[in-house]
């Protein structure tokens, strides 16, 4: 049922609102607790709506913090979207912690990389600190959580996946 598929996007995409409202101190106001839900997206539905919600909670984020960045959210958004498909990957073929890790390192360190030519390296540098400990705190959220959720949403599930 296509129609339960889109109903759990858009409740995970919703929870990324709640995670965006909870914001990192850092030097924009866009780090927040929103990729949870993309993690969870990417675990339970695959790829395709990991990056849906991916993109969506850091466009959300970013609303929420004022639009620090202006349009280069859009580039971010992207990103979030390739790593939340990335950690699907891994994380469907059995290599949770890899993909916990890629996850993190990914959104720490090489996604706030074209920043630094298109922003200042100092920008980088300062992000950097904070992005860590929100892809740190996600993904740990993301690793303990999963399993228990997918055991209590399995009945919704299967039927999303038998009738794709």
């Amino acid at each position: 049922m296509k129609s339960r598929k889109i109903a759990f996007i858009a409740l995970l995409v919703a929870l990324t609102a709640v995670g965006a409202a909870i914001k990192i101190p850092a030097v924009i106001g866009s780090v927040a607790l929103d990729a949870f839900p993309a993690l969870l997206a990417a675990a339970i539905l695959g790829g395709p709506s990991g990056a849906i919600v991916g993109a969506m909670g850091h466009l959300l984020s970013a609303f929420i913090g004022g639009m620090p960045m202006g349009p280069f959210h859009g580039i971010v958004a992207g990103e979030m979207a390739i790593l939340a498909f990335v950690f699907a990957v891994l994380y469907r073929k059995g290599l949770k912690w890899q993909a916990g890790v890629l996850f993190v390192l990914g959104n720490a360190f090489a996604a706030p990389l074209p920043f630094m030519f298109l922003m200042s390296k100092a920008f980088y540098f300062s992000i950097v600190p904070s992005l860590f400990i929100g892809a740190a705190i996600n993904t740990v959220f993301a690793l303990i959580l999963i399993p228990r959720l997918a055991r209590l949403i399995e009945p919704m599930l299967s039927k999303v996946r038998t009738h794709q």
